[in-house]
């Protein structure tokens, strides 16, 4: 694994961005990113996936083990609960377009297993202007934000999944985008709902029944 220490070089990313970049081009400049130490260790950088008509981002944390062999967000375990998820909420996958706030995957090696570890808030700051350069090119209604990194990203540190989920509200000028979108929802990220065990099937639904909101949402925009 990369060194993760406080001397750590990370300039973050927006030297490595080009600007004006439609989504194709800003797919292969992410490859070419060291805004952080995260690169050295993955397969590649894992950009968003869908259209630029889409009217709903999911935004998520980063990839994982699959997403960063694949090259596509959301293609793993929690990708695959996801896409089940807004089926049942009546929301088509074709509407959607699938990112993270960070675009590496940050893991440890346990044998031949990489481990999900969480990115640090300095990763996150760090990627930011790649989700940034995504809005550039997208006109999205509204933005569903899944777990906490992202949460954090888009609210504040502050910001508690539990506290929040569900609810309707408006893009926070924290973290400024250009084609805003007239409303963002978060709720749990699928890997949550996966990790949730004895508790799985409520976790579940709370999902499902946050996406129903998003998509009676997208029904009266």
């Amino acid at each position: 694994m990369a060194d993760d220490s406080e001397t750590t070089d990370r300039p973050g990313a927006q030297r490595w961005v080009p600007e004006g970049a439609t989504l194709p081009q800003l797919r292969e400049a992410v490859q070419e990113c060291r805004g952080c130490e995260l690169w050295q260790d993955t397969t590649q950088a894992v950009m968003g996936d869908g259209l630029p008509q889409a009217r709903l981002v999911l935004l998520g944390e980063q990839p994982g083990d699959q997403e960063d062999r694949q090259g596509k967000p959301f293609v793993g375990p929690a990708g695959r609960l996801l896409v089940q998820a807004l089926d049942e909420a009546g929301i088509d996958r074709a509407d959607t377009y699938r990112t993270n706030v960070v675009k590496h995957f940050r893991f440890r090696g346990r044998g031949k297993q990489r481990i999900h570890q969480t990115p640090n808030q300095v990763h996150v700051t760090a990627c930011a202007p790649w989700l940034a350069a995504e809005f550039t090119q997208l006109q999205p209604v509204g933005v569903v934000v899944l777990g906490g990194t992202a949460g954090k990203l888009v609210f504040g540190s502050a910001f508690r999944v539990g506290e929040m989920r569900g609810s309707l509200t408006d893009w926070p000028e924290r973290f400024p985008v250009a084609n805003a979108p007239q409303w963002v929802l978060p709720t749990t990220h699928p890997s949550a709902v996966l990790r949730a065990e004895d508790q799985r099937e409520a976790a579940y639904s709370g999902l499902v029944a946050d996406l129903r909101i998003a998509a009676e949402a997208l029904r009266g925009a």
